[in-house]
């Protein structure tokens, strides 16, 4: 496959970004969009230019850390992690734009490298918890309601890539954050800072300048997990709960 790609470039955070084309030859079809990347840089970096920077760890789909908006959608036109996103969902010829997350709260570091730091201090605010719970054999003689854990294990599987944050019209947060929020709530250990830890992580969502959830659904729809738009609504009865009960 030969492919035009148009890759965001840009130096660091306070330098003004642009988009640069480069024509890239013998592409499999089954590379995966990372290794096509790697393709691109060795050209580069034989040719005595500058290679595209962009974030990646596992590439199996699991750390979420391989966050690019390709053609306008967040990792691209499958529901799968950019590592797990192939060539065969491109034709020969075709043009690709390569962008960074754009969202005020994860500015670009570098390219296509964004600060999703962000999302781990909403996570410090809250996703912690202080009950004892002994070793792994005593852990598990507390029996956890089927429905529950069902349900905690969905919201597990958010690997904080931010691709929610990346489709939302407004770069807001929410999906991520109830589903952290989700995870612990209802899990008996989780228990003693239910309340504490709704209100901490919202405020700390805030404070971080991620804009308004107004359900849209972008963010549920741009999920690699699929974690699901209700999410938000349970943790909104959880943040309602946690405020009736007054001060703290």
């Amino acid at each position: 496959m030969k492919l035009t790609l148009r890759v965001w470039r840009q130096r660091g955070a306070d330098v003004p970004g642009h988009m640069v084309s480069y024509e890239v030859d013998g592409i499999s079809k089954d590379m995966s969009f990372l290794e096509m990347l790697d393709t691109l840089n060795e050209d580069l970096i034989l040719r005595g230019e500058d290679p595209v920077a962009f974030d990646h760890d596992c590439r199996e789909g699991i750390c979420g850390a391989c966050s690019l908006v390709i053609n306008g959608d967040a990792h691209g036109p499958e529901r799968t992690t950019t590592c797990q996103l192939h060539m065969r969902s491109f034709a020969d010829g075709d043009t690709i734009d390569v962008e960074p997350w754009r969202a005020a709260a994860f500015p670009v570091v570098k390219d296509l490298v964004v600060d999703r730091g962000a999302f781990d201090r909403i996570i410090q605010a809250g996703g912690y918890i202080t009950a004892p719970t002994g070793s792994a054999p005593e852990a598990h003689a507390t029996a956890v309601p089927k429905a529950d854990a069902d349900f905690a294990f969905e919201h597990a599987e958010c690997i904080g890539c931010g691709a929610c944050v990346a489709a939302c019209p407004n770069g807001s947060a929410m999906l991520f954050t109830s589903a952290k929020v989700n995870h612990l709530n209802v899990l008996p250990q989780g228990s003693p800072e239910r309340e504490t830890r709704v209100l901490d992580m919202v405020a700390r969502m805030d404070e971080e300048g991620f804009g308004g959830c107004t359900l849209t659904g972008e963010c549920a729809t741009a999920c690699p997990k699929g974690i699901p738009l209700p999410s938000i609504a349970a943790m909104n009865k959880e943040w309602l709960r946690a405020v009736r009960k007054g001060p703290r």
